[in-house]
């Protein structure tokens, strides 16, 4: 591998995390993992925080002492994906592989790999809150979609307070039907979410911002698959057979720690490559969501049938 392949390798990682981030239905959740520290593999150490509660102030002793303690918590990321790619040399020279294989990589990222995350994640959310009870069951109707949806915003207000922001992951086709609901439209506003460096154009209620996901992303439980047996060969995941319809996570801002490290993209010249007369490129994702201590308390997922 020569030196060029070395610096293609690594403006690539760079531009695909960041294509990662403001790309997604849930690349704002990545914002959340700041002081996670990564070192490469499939590990990231995310701290938590513990201090004491107020105490009692003496006019003769002055204040009562208190702790703040931070640790790093190791937490292993249990999505580990990859593929590997031939540009036939025929096709592509060194002149132009650099613009052939970030339109490839891209397109893969977008098309395949964006999609996969956010099913990942979506799906893990409403899981980890039906284990704690933070699941509710409704079928959708325009009749009925506004008075729920602000009962599930002042739930979790109640919970936490006025002041933490808010955030709804909703499925496109029941914002379409909240669009259209009785009352939707007279608090429906226009607004801006920032996600990454990228600042998106969304609706907004009651002061939450509304983050539509395609119907295919927004299901309560998928497989993965292995891309090499038979049947999987092509990879990439689909809905389980019972999967249900998520209609929509109500969630604080902070609560989701999500992180994705495209931790390995080797590149091969067509000398080096032992295999084929070819460029050839390897793509390595890690990628996991969290739900930090006292988290769940600000998550509320509405889902179309049991679980």
């Amino acid at each position: 591998m020569n030196i060029n392949t070395l610096e293609y390798a690594e403006v690539f990682m760079e531009e695909l995390d960041r294509q990662m981030v403001e790309g997604s239905t849930t690349g704002w959740m990545e914002d959340n993992a700041g002081q996670v520290q990564y070192n490469g593999g499939a590990t990231v150490k995310i701290p938590k925080m513990q201090m004491s509660g107020l105490g009692k102030y003496d006019r003769d002793n002055g204040f009562a002492r208190g702790a703040v303690t931070v640790t790093y918590e190791a937490m292993e990321m249990k999505q580990d994906r990859g593929r590997s790619f031939q540009l036939d040399a025929m096709d592509v020279d060194e002149t132009n592989f650099a613009a052939m294989a970030g339109n490839v990589m891209g397109e893969f990222q977008r098309t395949k790999v964006i999609p996969e995350i956010d099913a990942y994640r979506y799906s893990s959310i409403v899981k980890l809150a039906n284990d704690a009870g933070k699941v509710k069951n409704y079928t959708p109707a325009k009749d009925t979609v506004f008075e729920t949806l602000m009962n599930d915003i002042t739930e979790i207000r109640d919970r936490v307070g006025d002041g933490c922001e808010i955030v709804i992951a909703m499925s496109a086709k029941v914002a379409g039907m909240l669009d259209l609901a009785k009352g939707g439209t007279n608090v429906l506003q226009s607004g801006v979410f920032q996600q990454g460096s990228a600042e998106l154009k969304v609706k907004e209620i009651d002061g939450c911002s509304i983050i539509r996901v395609p119907s295919a992303r927004f299901q309560t439980g998928y497989e993965f698959l292995n891309g090499t047996t038979a049947g999987e060969t092509e990879g990439g995941f689909k809905a389980e057979t019972d999967a249900k319809n998520i209609n929509w996570i109500v969630m604080l801002k902070n609560a989701p720690v999500a992180v994705s490290k495209t931790d390995v993209t080797r590149i091969f010249d067509p000398m080096t490559n032992q295999n084929a007369n070819a460029w050839k490129i390897d793509y390595r994702k890690y990628h996991d969501l969290w739900i930090m201590d006292n988290g769940m308390d600000g998550i509320l997922a509405s889902v179309d049938g049991e679980l």
